[in-house]
């Protein structure tokens, strides 16, 4: 477990790809590249939970990570269009691959009230790293945000030798190939359907916060400090929230909506904050349902199929956020369609 904390906690510090790949595309290639990144890390995730039907959690874990730092470092070289995209397109084909792995690792290695308890420190684990990561940004961006993929790649590629090194080998084995065709039931499909709802929130408020709080006149350093503070604050809330993820829902929707009807920079700093605390108890929710409900040899499809919430979710962002920009003003757009994807989460998400 410990092991597999350090893996995440290593590759989270520098994941500064999706944040800033708006920022290399530029702005004739934004949206192109936005869109070929969702649509290969939705492929990724599925072929993540295809692979462990076939490959042991631990080797998954070091090549997706691997192939993610080759592909950072490739497009932190990139430099015309074409090189752009398919770089782009090789970094979100490798972005996903170990999440599958990942929360294979964490079903097994605990049950019961302790898997979701280590659902809910690896999540703490990642709040942290992400405002050291916060900061981290915040020092290299003036030398350029090619020197941010740089650094983002250096992480994968530490994490990976870090899970090569130290996770465990055997018992561990590959899930046995069932030859009978598969159907996601039911409840997994509601689960994703919650999940992928609430995914597309958390990422309108994630990806359009640095531009919301500049366009309504903030300096140019705050978003930077405003997104490491959050990380900071996260796990504050996680245990008077603990086991409530309806109210956290509802929470996180009142919150996004706030700040989409707030136009002052502190108020609108205050409430990413307060939803930042708040989402933060959220932070393997359905993970841990899933790994409740899905029996053992099923698990790495249920993960699998599971993953798609974020690959539909991000590629979905950018244009349902401009179909609302157009109808209600640009600053406001991105709280308020993750205030009703919120709402959405809250109508179909299973009870456990």
């Amino acid at each position: 477990m410990r092991a597999l904390l350090w893996v995440r906690v290593l590759n989270q510090v520098g994941a500064f790809a999706l944040a800033f790949l708006a920022v290399v595309a530029g702005p004739r290639l934004v949206t192109p590249v936005l869109v070929v990144f969702g649509v290969a890390a939705l492929a990724s995730r599925w072929a993540g939970g295809v692979l462990l039907d076939r490959v042991p959690p631990r080797p998954l874990v070091v090549a997706g990570l691997t192939a993610t730092g080759v592909a950072l470092l490739a497009l932190a070289a990139a430099r015309t269009p074409g090189q752009i995209l398919a770089a782009t397109a090789a970094t979100g084909l490798a972005f996903e691959l170990y999440e599958p792995a990942t929360s294979e690792f964490l079903a097994r290695l605990a049950e019961g009230d302790r898997r979701r308890d280590a659902y809910a420190l690896l999540g703490t684990a990642l709040a942290a790293a992400g405002a050291v990561s916060g900061l981290l940004a915040a020092a290299l961006l003036p030398f350029g945000v090619h020197r941010l993929l740089l650094a983002d790649a250096a992480t994968c590629l530490a994490a990976a030798a870090v899970a090569q090194a130290f996770l465990p080998r055997p018992p561990f084995a590959a899930t046995a190939r069932r030859r009978d065709r598969w159907r996601p039931p039911a409840r997994l499909v509601r689960l994703t359907a919650s999940a992928t709802a609430y995914a597309f929130g958390y990422l309108a408020v994630l990806m359009f916060a640095p531009f919301v709080l500049l366009q309504r006149g903030a300096p140019a350093w705050l978003p930077g400090l405003v997104l490491a503070a959050a990380a900071l604050l996260a796990p504050l809330t996680r245990r008077p929230l603990s086991g409530r993820p309806r109210t956290a829902l509802l929470l996180s929707c009142v919150l996004a909506a706030t700040m989409a009807l707030v136009r002052d920079v502190p108020l609108t700093v205050a409430a990413y904050l307060a939803w930042a605390m708040t989402g933060s108890v959220l932070l393997g929710h359905w993970p841990a349902l899933a790994a409740d409900a899905a029996p053992a040899a099923d698990r790495p499809r249920w993960f699998a199929f599971l993953g798609l919430s974020w690959g539909v979710a991000q590629p979905a962002v950018p244009g349902v956020v401009g179909l609302v920009a157009a109808a209600g003003g640009r600053t406001a757009a991105a709280p308020l369609a993750a205030a009703a994807a919120f709402l959405v989460a809250v109508s179909v998400d299973p009870r456990p």
